[in-house]
């Protein structure tokens, strides 16, 4: 048995030597050296490899379920819109009772979510198909909110995806766009609950910072853009009466179908919060996610359920007595712990669990080395005393800067990345471990398109992963994420 780190640097894709690599542009001497010192292969992160459509970018939660399942698990993106595609939604019982529930009360159904085609947390296709079959169960009052992207999209696309809206339900009367608001404020998913109350007061009581015809609504949004007010950034508007927000005994359906970044905003809505000063009074409604955002949001129904993982490289760890340490700061923490563990919250046993605060800025371009340094000398120590048989962090710069299309910012942050490796892993090649240094998604190795504009988005990219030991590193080959967690267990001694 050899203890192994597994050291992920979130949104650190194999790009080409290019301008617009922010990676490559960047002074990394350590993640230079390493290719000449130790085995290198690449792995795919996007597309069929980790249960997505062809093509289709990975993300944070795709890379790390896969790092940790060893398999092609397939996601929800491709489940939901099978379903939808084959109208199958008619036959799940959740959906029949959110429609069986508007017709006798009376009452509107309010869909609200990321209007996208990023394919991270939602898709533009599954509430187009959303709005259709509730027209199709006879539903005659349909009020959509929308939170527009910019983070996983270009971040002039928002007013593209709100007139593709607006031209699927032209035809039908009984359908009207509510609101609209950016999704910094509405998803997210790090405590910042004055930005939670933004939403929550757009969404029930029409505070807004613009109202607008939604007749006007593109030309609206082109306007903020002019401003510099990029789509994660928009401003709370609404497009028609207060009257029309929800209100009590309402029904709503959130088409998010990743987990994290609605909890906050469902947690509001449906149990309310006081936290931090900010308090937001729960409603009676009969309120409906696409997934299961949290397992203590177990009175809500869902129309996906998730698919039970078995097997994890963690489950495994566990059932052959050895040790393991989950490390990241705020912003990745589900990520090396829920996600990591195939949707599992609980640890297994010997898991052991450390989060770093995420520094409290407005964006991360602010603060690119976030709280990198704080989480190496915390990892460091840890690795000294406690010397866990598996560790598993996550350095997020690369990823949650990049998502900021800073280009400075960025290579600020890729540099502080390559510098807390190398410390890192220079402890963890004194303490004589395996190390297998990696990545989840592509992000930083491509900032600027074509016409000159930030790429805020991932990439289809290979990631990197190099073999790393004091001596006899393991061989590996070119491959995908799922082949990281059959090297950890070989280095560990288990099957």
């Amino acid at each position: 048995m050899r203890k192994t780190a597994l050291v992920i640097l979130d949104g650190w894709g194999a790009g080409n030597q290019s301008d617009e690599n922010a990676i490559y542009q960047a002074q990394t001497p350590f993640t230079d050296s390493l290719s000449s010192r130790y085995p290198l292969a690449h792995l795919q992160a996007s597309g069929y490899a980790v249960g997505l459509p062809g093509g289709q970018m990975g993300n944070s939660e795709v890379g790390h379920m896969h790092l940790g399942a060893g398999k092609v698990i397939w996601q929800d993106l491709p489940r939901i819109s099978q379903a939808i595609e084959k109208k199958e939604l008619a036959f799940i019982p959740s959906w029949i009772d959110l429609m069986d529930f508007c017709l006798r009360h009376k009452k509107p159904l309010h869909l609200m979510g990321l209007l996208s085609d990023g394919g991270v947390h939602a898709h533009i296709d599954h509430v187009l198909g959303l709005v259709d079959a509730a027209v199709a169960a006879g539903l005659d009052d349909i009020r959509l909110h929308v939170f527009t992207d910019g983070r996983d999209t270009d971040p002039q696309g928002g007013v593209d995806y709100i007139g593709k809206l607006l031209h699927h339900i032209k035809p039908h009367s009984q359908v009207r766009v509510v609101t609209v608001m950016g999704r910094y404020y509405a998803m997210d998913r790090d405590q910042r609950w004055e930005r939670t109350k933004k939403a929550y007061d757009l969404l029930l009581h029409g505070q807004a910072d613009h109202q607008v015809a939604i007749e006007n609504i593109e030309e609206h949004i082109k306007s903020l853009y002019e401003k510099g007010i990029t789509d994660e950034f928009l401003e709370a508007t609404l497009c028609d009466h207060k009257a029309l927000c929800i209100d009590e005994g309402d029904a709503v359906l959130c088409w998010n179908f990743r987990t994290d970044r609605c909890r906050q905003i469902t947690r509001a809505l449906c149990y309310g919060i006081v936290e931090d000063g900010v308090v937001l009074e729960s409603i009676t409604t009969n309120y409906v996610t696409m997934t299961r955002y949290d397992v203590s949001f177990d009175t809500i129904p869902v129309l996906f359920a998730k698919e039970n993982i078995e097997n994890t490289l963690g489950e495994a760890i566990a059932s052959a007595g050895l040790t393991q340490l989950r490390m990241a700061e705020t912003e990745k923490y589900p990520h090396v712990t829920y996600f990591f563990n195939g949707g599992r919250e609980t640890p297994f046993d010997g898991e052991e669990r450390c989060v770093i605060p995420s520094p409290k800025v407005a964006t991360y371009d602010l603060q690119p080395e976030m709280s990198a340094f704080e989480l190496t000398a915390e990892a460091k120590r840890r690795v000294k005393e406690d010397r866990p048989d598996f560790l598993c962090l996550n350095f997020a710069n690369p990823d949650m800067v990049g998502h900021t299309g800073d280009f400075a910012a960025v290579i600020k942050a890729v540099e502080t990345v390559d510098g807390c490796a190398q410390d890192l892993i220079e402890t963890l090649l004194e303490e004589d471990y395996q190390i297998f240094l990696t990545a989840d998604h592509g992000n930083a190795d491509f900032m600027v398109n074509e016409d000159g504009s930030p790429n805020t988005a991932h990439t289809t990219n290979l990631v990197p992963v190099w073999s790393i030991a004091r001596s006899n590193p393991l061989s590996i080959h070119d491959g995908s994420l799922c082949d990281i967690a059959t090297w950890v267990k070989e280095c560990l001694g288990i099957c």
